[in-house]
C-alpha cells in the first residue's frame, strides 16, 4: 500500500467531482443540512453535560422540585434555564432521525452519479474491451462488475459516515475541552501545578491508544483489499458456471467444477481467518481501551470529589466531559477497522479508474485506425495486426472490397481470421495501418457465439437498437425468415435466452437481427457454424434475397460456406508473415 498523502489525494479525486457536477447544488445543500444536524447533536450533548450536573446535584441534595423539573419541564440553574430531559430527548431523536435520513438520501444520489460516471467511462471508447485483452491474470483491475456494483456503494457510504463522524468528533473536542479544563482544576505533581490536568490525561491516553491501535490494525488494510478480491473471484466463478450449465452437464464436469469452486472459496476462507485473527487482536485492544475509559475519568477525578472540592454533579460532569474529549481524541481507535476497509475500497476504485484512463488514452493513440474513408468500398491500407504479446499475424496488407458483393475469408486455424474480424470492427488495438469505411454506412458484426442480452426476446432480436423502433409485424417477419417462427409467441417473455436456446437457435436469432436491422455491411465470423449445411445454405440465400444491397463478408472454414459467396480471400501465414491472397478460381 502507498503512503497516506497519495492515498488521501486519490480519495479526494474520487469524491470531489460529484460535488462539482451538475448535481452540485443539491449535493451541497444535503451535505450542509447533514452537517448542521450533526452539529446540533454535538450542541445537545453539551446541554446534556450541564443537565447531567444539575440532575445529579438534585439527587445529592434530595431536591424533588429540581428533580421533577429537570426530568419533565425546565429548571432555573446557575448556568441558566435548563430544559427538561424529555424535551432534550425528543429534539435529539428528531435530529438523529433526519440526520440519518438525509445521509442515506445523499448516499444513494452520490452512488447513482458515481455508477453512471464509471459505466460511461468504462464503456466509452471500448475501454472495457481493451482492458480485457491487455490485462494478464493477476495484473490490472479485476472484476469490474464488483467495483461498480459494490465498491462504489461502499465508497459513498463510508466516505460520508467517516467524514461526518470525524467532523462531529472535532467539534465535540472543541466544545468539551474547555468544559473539561475548567472542571478538572489544577494538579500538584512533584511540586509543579498542572492546570486542566484531566485534559492532558485524556490526550496522553488517546495518543497511546491510537499508536498501539495503528500498530495492531495496520495489516487489516491489505487483508480487506485482498478479501474483496477473492470474494469477487469466487462470485465470478459461480456466475461463469451459470452461463455454461449445458456444457458442464454434457461433459459431466460437476466434480471438477465443485473442486474449482472449493479451491476458489478456500482463498476466501483463508483470508477471512487472517482477518479474524487480526480483528481479534484489534477488538481486544479497542474493547479494553473503551472499558477502561468508562471508569478511568471517575477514578482520576474521585480525589477532588472525596476532598469536597466538587459535588456529585461536578464529578459526573467531569467524567462525561472527559469521555467526550477522550472519545474525540480516540476517534482513530474506534474507526480503525472501517478506515481500513474504506482505504481498500479507495485503492480498488483508483486502480480501476486509472486502468480506464490508460485504456482510453491508448485507444486514442493507437496506430491502427478505423473510420470513414472516401468511396463506397472497404479498404485496408498497410494493415498490420499483432497479438498482445507482440507476435505479428499479418503485415502491410492492402485490400479493397467493393460494396454489394459477398466475400468469404478462409484460412487455417490460428492464421488470424478472427483477429482480422475484430480489426474490421475497429475494436482490435494492436497493430498499425487503416481500415477505411464508406462514409455513412452501417455495419453489423455477428461473432460465432452471439450475445443475447437479458430481458424480453424482442430486445434480444433488436439488439443493439431499441426494440420499440420495430413493430411486432417486422420482428415476427425477421424471426420467421430466420427459421424461428416457433418463438414468436414468446416475444415478450423475459429470460436468459443464451441458456434456453441451443447454439443453432442462437445463431438463427443473430441472423434474424441482421434481417431486422438491414445493415449496409454484414460481417459473419463462423456465424452459421452451429447449423447443418442445408439450413446454412438456406439462410445465406435468405440474406441475399432480403438484403440485396448489403455487402456480406464471411469468415469460415466450411467449403459449403465458400460456395455461397462470389469472392474468396485466403489468409496465409508463412515465413514472411501473414498476408491475404485471392485464389485464381472464381466462386460462382
Amino acid at each position: 500500500m502507498r503512503g497516506l498523502a497519495p492515498f488521501l489525494k486519490d480519495a479526494w479525486r474520487l469524491a470531489r467531482p460529484y460535488f462539482e457536477s451538475e448535481e452540485r447544488w443539491t449535493a451541497r445543500l444535503l451535505l450542509f443540512s447533514i452537517i448542521v444536524l450533526n452539529l446540533m447533536m454535538v450542541g445537545m450533548n453539551v446541554v446534556l453535560n450541564f443537565w447531567n450536573g444539575a440532575f445529579y446535584d438534585s439527587l445529592q441534595n434530595k431536591d424533588w422540585g429540581a428533580f421533577f423539573g429537570l426530568l419533565f419541564l425546565y429548571r432555573r440553574t446557575p448556568s441558566g434555564i435548563m430544559p427538561g430531559f424529555c424535551l432534550i430527548a425528543a429534539l435529539y431523536i428528531l435530529v438523529a432521525v433526519y440526520s440519518t435520513y438525509l445521509t442515506q438520501w445523499l448516499q444513494i444520489r452520490w452512488r447513482r452519479w458515481l455508477t453512471q460516471r464509471y459505466l460511461n467511462e468504462w464503456l466509452a471508447d471500448r475501454a472495457y474491451y481493451r482492458i480485457s485483452v491487455t490485462t494478464r491474470p493477476g495484473e490490472g483491475p479485476d472484476n469490474p462488475d464488483q467495483r461498480i456494483a459494490d465498491d462504489l456503494n461502499s465508497f459513498a457510504g463510508s466516505s460520508l459516515s467517516l467524514s461526518l463522524d470525524l467532523l462531529s468528533n472535532v467539534v465535540t473536542l472543541g466544545s468539551f475541552i474547555g468544559i473539561l479544563w475548567s472542571l478538572s482544576g489544577p494538579l500538584r505533581l512533584f511540586g509543579f501545578f498542572i492546570p486542566g490536568y484531566m485534559v492532558w490525561v485524556a490526550l496522553v491516553y488517546a495518543v497511546l491508544g491510537t499508536w498501539v491501535t495503528h500498530l495492531v490494525g495496520r495489516p487489516l488494510v491489505w487483508l480487506n483489499f485482498r478479501q474483496q478480491h477473492v470474494e469477487a473471484d469466487f462470485r465470478f466463478s459461480l456466475a461463469r458456471m451459470r452461463e455454461n450449465v449445458e456444457g458442464v452437464a454434457l461433459y459431466g464436469g460437476e466434480a471438477e467444477e465443485r473442486q474449482g469452486f472449493l479451491h476458489m472459496f478456500g482463498f476466501v476462507v483463508d483470508n477471512w481467518y487472517r482477518i479474524m485473527d487480526r480483528t481479534k487482536l484489534l477488538n481486544a485492544l479497542t474493547t479494553g481501551y473503551s472499558q477502561i475509559a468508562v471508569v478511568f475519568p471517575v477514578v482520576v477525578a474521585a480525589p477532588r470529589y472525596f476532598s469536597g472540592q466538587i459535588p456529585l454533579g461536578g464529578l459526573t460532569r467531569t467524567a462525561s466531559a472527559f469521555g467526550q474529549v477522550q472519545g474525540s481524541l480516540s476517534w482513530f481507535v474506534g474507526a480503525y477497522a472501517q478506515l481500513a476497509a474504506w482505504r481498500a475500497t479507495v485503492e480498488r476504485l483508483t486502480s480501476f479508474h486509472r486502468a480506464i484512463e490508460t485504456a482510453r488514452a491508448a485507444a486514442a493513440s493507437t496506430a491502427l485506425a478505423a473510420g470513414p474513408g472516401p468511396g463506397e468500398s472497404l479498404r485496408l491500407e498497410d494493415l498490420t495486426l499483432r497479438l498482445p504479446d507482440g507476435q505479428t499475424l499479418m503485415e502491410g496488407v492492402n485490400l479493397t472490397i467493393t460494396a454489394h458483393h459477398s466475400v468469404v475469408i478462409t484460412g487455417r486455424t490460428g492464421s488470424g481470421k478472427s483477429t482480422l474480424f475484430r480489426a474490421l470492427a475497429g475494436i482490435w488495438p494492436f497493430g498499425a495501418g487503416r481500415v477505411d469505411w464508406p462514409a455513412g454506412s452501417r455495419a453489423l458484426f455477428l461473432p460465432q457465439r452471439p450475445y443475447l442480452p437479458l430481458g424480453a426476446l424482442r430486445k434480444a432480436v433488436a439488439y443493439p437498437e431499441e426494440s420499440g423502433r420495430f413493430d411486432d409485424a417486422t420482428i415476427r417477419a425477421a424471426l420467421t425468415e430466420a427459421g424461428l417462427a416457433n418463438l414468436i409467441p414468446r416475444l415478450d417473455e423475459e429470460a436468459s435466452w443464451s441458456q434456453l436456446l441451443s447454439g443453432g437457435e442462437q445463431q438463427r436469432l443473430a441472423l434474424a437481427r441482421a434481417l431486422l436491422l438491414r445493415p449496409d455491411w454484414l460481417f459473419l465470423d463462423e456465424a452459421t457454424a452451429s447449423l447443418d449445411p442445408e439450413s446454412e445454405a438456406a439462410l445465406y440465400r435468405t440474406l441475399r434475397e432480403k438484403l440485396p444491397t448489403t455487402t456480406i463478408i464471411s469468415i469460415a472454414h466450411s467449403m459449403n460456406v465458400v460456395a455461397l459467396h462470389e469472392r474468396r480471400l485466403e489468409l496465409v501465414r508463412d515465413a514472411g508473415g501473414g498476408r491475404i491472397v485471392e485464389p485464381a478460381e472464381v466462386i460462382a
